[in-house]
């Protein structure tokens, strides 16, 4: 039996209401903002900034734009005058645009995940704000520009011995290694059609999730395009700026035998070359199959030494040009890697004991890193690159992985805004006002002619 002929457009429902909830919560925003506005007006120091007008502006949040109005002030700066917005000062719109920060990290997030253009359709797609995809790349370029100011400061701490870092281990993994980009634009006409970016992780040990499955304790990362020396500068402020490095002992550096990696090396340093380059370098190199397996018996029994005279014998014996070549090749990538052919387990080195919950497994995980830190979003899809572009993007990654991105987007709004505002900002607070009875009032601007109305107008005590 037929109930009725017409037809309900779900879709068109869902869209509709959601679109009513959106600017609903719009309009409470608005409300909630121009409030806060209002408490810091009242709050102010009247002597330093002097009330001017009210000017329209529009934060940007998952909802939609919340259009709303903020009260201009004027004051001097160094004997300057200047025209300040006290609410700017406060939610800190100023920054990235005037994404809020939920918005901010929506779009962080999205773009670690997806092409700007896909990003941008998302966001469009399942929140009540419309973006395109140049407003997606500026958001990641401003935060990619931000985390890269705070990686400077963490190097100039770093190298001060002043890291900011609270992590107390005794021993400390270092991990890697480099992968090629593709170049666009003028960066490609300088510097060739790909360029090495060099990544690097830092953790504990690890912790085990799993039948077999463990993840790494206290990981941070970087990233970064540039030289030798400026990645390692700025690989040691990151690891300063969440471990505090005067309390570790022993670091163990795996890597993959490449000249700049080496440049991490220190007294406190054990370097172990990745098993997985030192082994894929042996069947790369070794074509004969029992050459082969005489080497790996020779590395694994600890006989370094007889280990190269066997190597250097083979290549003398052989009538093979190109088998000479490889064999000298090898010997060669060894002898720069000496120190690192037996692993660290294997070194009979005496370790600190591991933090409770945490085991130290054997070195590795750069090469599952590297993908999913930079190959996942960067090297695949066709993918081209800027300088700038490619380093704010791996910056984001870094953070990402590491579960910090929060970090860079945090200062959009303050915490007290996300809660019932109870007391003005401390900043905005006038100390010759607060304390002493200040009813906003007796401090009015009030025309000469008109000063009768302080006294008509102000609280008065019941006593």
């Amino acid at each position: 039996m037929i109930i009725s002929t017409m037809v309900l457009d779900i879709n068109k429902l869902e869209a509709n209401i959601y679109r009513e909830a959106n600017q609903a919560a719009c309009e409470k925003m608005r409300q909630a903002l121009e409030d806060y506005d209002e408490q810091l007006r009242m709050s102010r120091n009247f002597k330093q900034y002097r009330s001017v007008n009210l000017k329209k502006t529009v934060l940007k949040t998952r909802m939609g734009d919340v259009e709303y109005h903020r009260r201009q002030y004027k004051t001097d700066e160094d004997g300057k005058t200047a025209y300040v917005y006290l609410l700017d000062m406060a939610i800190g719109t100023q920054v990235v645009g005037h994404f809020s920060q939920s918005m901010a990290e929506t779009i962080a997030e999205a773009n670690c995940e997806m092409s700007y253009r896909h990003s941008a359709r998302t966001i469009s797609e399942t929140t009540g704000q419309n973006i395109s995809h140049t407003t997606a790349w500026k958001v990641t370029q401003a935060l990619g520009e931000r985390a890269n100011q705070r990686e400077l400061d963490d190097a100039k701490r770093a190298e001060a011995s002043k890291g900011r870092g609270q992590a107390e281990v005794k021993l400390l993994f270092e991990e890697q290694d480099g992968v090629y980009l593709n170049l666009q634009g003028k960066d490609r006409q300088e510097r060739g059609s790909t360029i090495e970016m060099k990544a690097a992780i830092a953790y504990s040990g690890a912790a085990k999730t799993g039948a077999k499955r463990y993840n790494l304790t206290g990981k941070v990362a970087c990233a970064n395009f540039e030289g030798i020396n400026q990645f390692v500068r700025r690989k040691d402020g990151v690891i300063a700026s969440y471990y505090n490095v005067d309390e570790i002992e022993q670091r163990i550096l795996n890597g993959d035998g490449a000249p700049w990696i080496r440049r991490s090396v220190t007294d406190e340093t054990i370097y172990q070359l990745d098993t997985f380059h030192r082994n894929q370098a042996i069947f790369k190199y070794v074509k004969d199959p029992d050459a082969r397996k005489n080497i790996f018996k020779l590395l694994y029994s600890k006989e370094i030494e007889l280990m190269f005279e066997v190597i250097d014998a083979y290549a003398n014996s052989t009538d093979d040009p190109l088998a000479e070549k490889l064999y000298r090749e090898l010997e060669t990538y060894f002898q720069n890697n000496r120190d690192g052919l037996i692993s660290y387990k294997r070194q009979g080195i005496d370790l600190p004991e591991p933090p409770e919950g945490v085991v130290y497994r054997n070195c590795g995980a750069m090469e599952s890193n590297i993908f999913s830190l930079i190959g996942r979003r960067m090297k695949r899809r066709r993918t081209n690159w800027s300088i700038s572009g490619g380093n704010n993007m791996a910056r984001m990654l870094t953070l990402k992985i590491t579960r910090r991105l929060k970090e860079a987007v945090t200062g959009f709004l303050p915490e007290t805004f996300e809660q019932p505002i109870q007391t003005p900002l401390s900043a905005a607070k006038s100390p010759s006002r607060i304390g002493k009875g200040y009813n906003g009032f007796t401090q009015a601007t009030i025309p000469p002619s008109q000063k009768w109305m302080k006294d008509l107008f102000a609280p008065k005590s019941f006593c």
